[in-house]
């Protein structure tokens, strides 16, 4: 496994070693004792989620406030994303800073996203499944979002593939709040 420490602390991009034949490919996702969290414990993951998504699907931005602060390991089992982790740690030195990757079942990346983050992605595929296993799990009255195209934030989605029309969103994030108006949740 190559992991990659990326420019927003806690970060990460992993990607596994690829075997390959002529039956197809076979890599390890995950073992535990791969990462630890910033205390140095191994991660715990308790809640995983797969979502199916058409293509110009944007999810995100979401987060879980303390103490049901989520992270999530980011993967895609089919097609590609333009995914995004957007620091909201107050008193981070890159708090408001986004860093934004491709994932796609070629390449087998995976994206690390420590709680603290707002996470997001936009489908650049039509039916792009995307798993992801968490550290904690899901609780409503945590809940956060932020607006995908808040401009203080400044996300190039354009640059990752948006599609003329504009993304499909849900009602909850085409709503979603700016970074300058939340509660800093961390």
């Amino acid at each position: 496994m190559n992991i990659e420490q990326l420019p927003l602390q806690g970060l990460l991009k992993l990607t596994p070693r690829q075997f390959a034949d002529d039956r197809g490919v076979f890599w390890e996702t995950w073992r535990e004792g791969m990462v630890q969290d910033s205390q140095g414990n191994s991660l715990n993951f308790v809640q995983e989620n797969l979502s199916i998504s058409k293509l110009g699907t944007l999810r995100g931005l979401h987060f879980q406030r303390a103490p049901h602060a989520q992270g999530k390991l980011v993967r895609v089992a089919s097609g590609r994303i333009f995914d995004v982790a957007v620091d909201v740690r107050k008193e981070s030195a890159t708090r408001g800073q986004w860093f934004g990757c491709e994932l796609s079942d070629a390449n087998g990346s995976q994206l690390w996203i420590p709680g603290g983050f707002a996470h997001g992605f936009l489908a650049l595929e039509d039916h792009c499944v995307v798993e992801y296993r968490c550290t904690a799990s899901y609780s409503p009255e945590s809940e956060g979002g932020i607006r995908w195209d808040d401009p203080a934030v400044g996300i190039d989605w354009n640059g990752a593939g948006m599609p003329k029309g504009g993304p499909i969103l849900s009602e909850k994030d085409a709503v979603a709040p700016l970074l300058g108006d939340i509660d800093w949740p961390f």
